[in-house]
């Protein structure tokens, strides 16, 4: 078995801190949304920054930007994991990021091959390998209270606001979208959840539901995608004695226009086991707020680390019915709900949610505490990355 750290004798001697990413979703994909800037702002003085790219070559416009990003994009796709991890130790990289865990793409053998002294997991797995090879997870006091670390085989890393980069350049399209021109009635309350229907459980259902039964004139506005979902849906729907045309289906399209249409939306309801990640970040950037509900898993507890990272404490509930409750009452009271989109718009220029240089340098604080204990020959542990002075990102 590989061990939790690796020799000692891994104790590079360069003079900055080298990074290596790894991913198969460096092109238009919901963790280069959000990885970008970030990658941009990292402090080029006391860190040297390569990616390996071990995916799909798409020439899109993220693919260009971060490709432009890292000082070294090396395309991996077609090499061994064994060839991948020796072309890593030959570049004395000191800390491997693991972005994809356990998702499709990913390449374990390649960290099961212990490429890097320092091995990470982060952002695009929520939740423990399970694996002596990797040393960090990535994560914030919400999403992984001191009494849950017992579940994780990783050394927990905290950073002080949430766990989740963004990134604050993103583009909202300016095109105002009309109600009829994305199938939304005229009036009426609109409900909203772009996440995949994978993560729609009956229970939630049956809560969207009853919500639609006591608003009267409201709609549930979902992401399209998968015909035979949406035709379940509908069903399901159906049953519960809601017609089918109160479940409106958004087709997928570019985000700076998708981002736009979430200003027809009046609230986003989360799922509760795997809640929206990027897709939360979507909303809030857009001026949308989020209700969710903190769950037991990492997983189920993501939107409320963002919520809190932007001053909307008051949007996490904790139990079915006062989820459902709060969905009802900020749906009849138009003067409450707008105060809270108020609120939203305020924070998300002056909290820590879509600050990228303070998270820049909240990562760089936890990787050089890495760095320093692997160079100090100690095994790794807890980390607890205090907060840096804020500032407004834009």
């Amino acid at each position: 078995m590989v061990p939790r750290s690796s020799n000692v004798d891994d104790r590079y001697s360069h003079g900055k801190i080298r990074l290596g990413y790894f991913s198969s979703d460096l092109y238009n994909h919901a963790t280069t949304y959000l990885m970008a800037e970030l990658l941009e702002q990292h402090d080029r003085s006391r860190f040297e920054v390569i990616g390996f790219s071990f995916g799909a070559s798409p020439n899109d416009a993220m693919r260009l930007r971060v490709s432009s990003a890292f000082d070294r994009f090396l395309e991996v796709e077609n090499q061994s994991d064994q060839d991948i991890a020796t072309l890593a130790r030959n570049l004395e990289i000191d800390i491997a990021i693991d972005l994809k865990g356990f998702t499709t793409g990913a390449r374990t053998g390649i960290f099961a091959l212990r490429p890097a002294p320092i091995q990470v997991n982060y952002l695009g797995y929520p939740g423990t390998m399970g694996a002596a090879y990797i040393d960090y997870l990535i994560a914030d006091p919400v999403l992984i209270p001191l009494e849950h670390q017992r579940h994780y085989t990783e050394k927990i890393v905290y950073l002080p606001d949430s766990y989740q980069v963004n990134d604050s350049h993103r583009r909202i399209s300016q095109r105002q979208f009309t109600r009829s021109e994305v199938g939304l009635p005229a009036e009426g309350f609109v409900f909203c959840c772009f996440n995949n229907s994978f993560k729609i459980t009956p229970d939630i259902f049956d809560i969207w539901m009853q919500l639609l039964n006591q608003v009267k004139g409201s709609v549930l506005w979902l992401l399209a995608g998968n015909t035979q979902a949406e035709q379940n849906l509908q069903k399901e729907a159906m049953q519960r004695g809601i017609a089918p045309e109160r479940l409106v289906f958004a087709p997928r399209m570019d985000l700076p226009e998708h981002l736009a249409r979430h200003r027809l939306a009046d609230l986003f309801l989360d799922t509760f086991y795997c809640n929206a990640h990027t897709t939360t970040s979507d909303a809030l950037w857009a001026g949308l707020p989020v209700l969710t509900y903190l769950g037991d898993t990492f997983a189920g507890r993501v939107a409320a680390s963002l919520l809190n990272a932007i001053g909307l404490s008051e949007l996490i509930t904790h139990s079915h019915e006062e989820y459902q409750t709060l969905a009802i009452e900020l749906a009849a009271n138009p003067a409450q709900l707008a105060s809270l989109k108020q609120k939203l718009a305020q924070n998300r220029l002056t909290h820590p949610l879509f600050n990228t240089k303070l998270f820049t340098r909240h990562i760089e604080d936890a990787y050089t505490q890495m760095w320093e204990r692997h160079q100090a020959a100690l095994l790794p542990d807890h980390i607890r990355v205090l907060q840096a002075a804020n500032k407004s990102p834009l």
